[in-house]
Formats: C-alpha cells, structure tokens, sequence
C-alpha cells in the first residue's frame, strides 16, 4: 500500500469495485479512502482484493529475500514491494513486488511524487484467489505496459507462470533441464520453485548465488555501470 497520506476529501464519492474510471480519477478518490482501503484500477475497472492469508505473506517474504539477494549484488536497480505503480490512464496498481532499472541507469520507469511512474522491466504476482485476474486482465495491463517479464506465483495448485514479452506478447518462460528459472532481462537472477515452495531459504539463495556467479551477471553488472547519468527532472 502507499505509505503517503490521503487527505480526507468529503465531496468525491468512495470507491466502488467493478466502476469503471480513468486513471487520474481513480488516483483522486483512492487518496481520499481511508488508509485501510486497498484498491486497483485494472483494465479500467476498481478491484478491491479480499484479505490475504498467511502463505500469501510468507512466500512474499521468501521473494523479497530473493529480489533484495540480487539487488545486492547487481548495483542500479530499485525495489518495492506493494508500492503503487501508475501504468498509464488505464491501469494503477499495487504488484506484490517489482524490480527495476533506475531510470538514470536508462530504465523504463520513474518515481514521480513518490509513486512508480510505467512499466517495472519484472513484476511478481503472488497469486491465491486473485489467479483469474492476476493470469487475465491483470497480466493484459504488464502486457500492454510493456512490463517485460512478469511472474506469478501461484498457490494451491503450487507453480510458477513465468511471461517473457516479445514484440509486444506476452510468451511462457519455460524453466531450464534442471527446473531452474533463469530470467532474460536480468541475468543472473534465477529461481528454483521446488525451494520456494518448500519454504528452503539456503536453497533459493544457493540457486541465485550459482546465477550471480555467472559471466552474464558479471557483464550486465558492467552495463548497468556504463549506462549511469543524469536524472531528468520531473
């Protein structure tokens, strides 16, 4: 959730899932809900997701522990976990957790007044009740973004959707011989889902140690450093 304050705005009326809004509106209205009110506008509709249970939380926990491992090792890139992310006048939505390029390191997205401002290069879904969504509408808005790898991790059945966009298409990502995901903007950054899903720490990041270990990583290290420069103003 957005960690800025809403201001209490007694003329525009609540929020009301399934409406239909325009992106700057809904942005208006959701500052003026209470702070307790967790909303999206995906595909141009409000969705307002139910409580999430506990292995929703723990396995976000798990993905931030890998996420923060890589960021670590791999300097010029930025994260956030539920952190409001504006994808253009028919989306504003709060991901589970993303990763991407600063933008003086040439990256696809801004931080403007505090909010992440297009599209994430990799966004992570954790995905229980909100599977039809976050594998539909959902997944069409990273899609049409441009959010070039987006995963969903879902739960009951246990799996990993791994999407790589290629011109403008969101295709599978298939897991290597040995079950390891191995991402395509990131190099380095790999994921074994049978350590995720039985909660093995030292093996999610004993996987990612082996990626980080890589010449790819090395090189794309070296590339992020030589694209640095400065921000553009707002």
């Amino acid at each position: 959730m957005s960690t800025i304050e809403r201001h209490d705005r007694r003329t525009l009326p609540p929020l009301v899932a399934g409406e239909r809004l325009d992106q700057p509106t809904f942005h208006e209205r959701y500052e003026a809900m209470p702070s307790s009110t967790r909303a999206e506008l995906i595909g141009g509709g409000v969705y307002m997701p139910s409580p999430l249970y506990y292995d929703h939380g723990e396995t976000g926990e798990d993905i931030s522990l890998w996420l923060g491992h890589y960021r670590r090792f791999t300097p010029g890139l930025g994260g956030a976990a539920n952190a409001t992310t504006i994808l253009g006048e028919f989306g504003e939505v709060q991901p589970d957790h993303l990763l991407r390029i600063v933008h003086e390191r040439v990256g696809k997205s801004r931080i403007v007044n505090g909010f992440v401002q297009g599209a994430p290069e990799l966004i992570v879904e954790i995905s229980r009740s909100s599977k039809r969504v976050d594998l539909g509408v959902k997944k069409a808005d990273y899609e049409k973004a441009g959010v070039q790898e987006y995963v969903v991790v879902e739960l009951e059945p246990d799996r990993v959707h791994w999407f790589v966009l290629r011109d403008g298409r969101y295709t599978e990502h298939s897991p290597g011989p040995d079950g390891v995901y191995r991402s395509e903007v990131y190099p380095g950054l790999w994921l074994d889902p049978s350590a995720l899903f039985s909660e093995n720490l030292d093996g999610i990041i004993a996987v990612l140690d082996r990626g980080l270990a890589t010449p790819e990583h090395a090189a794309f290290v070296a590339r992020l450093a030589g694209a640095a420069g400065p921000e553009p103003a707002p």
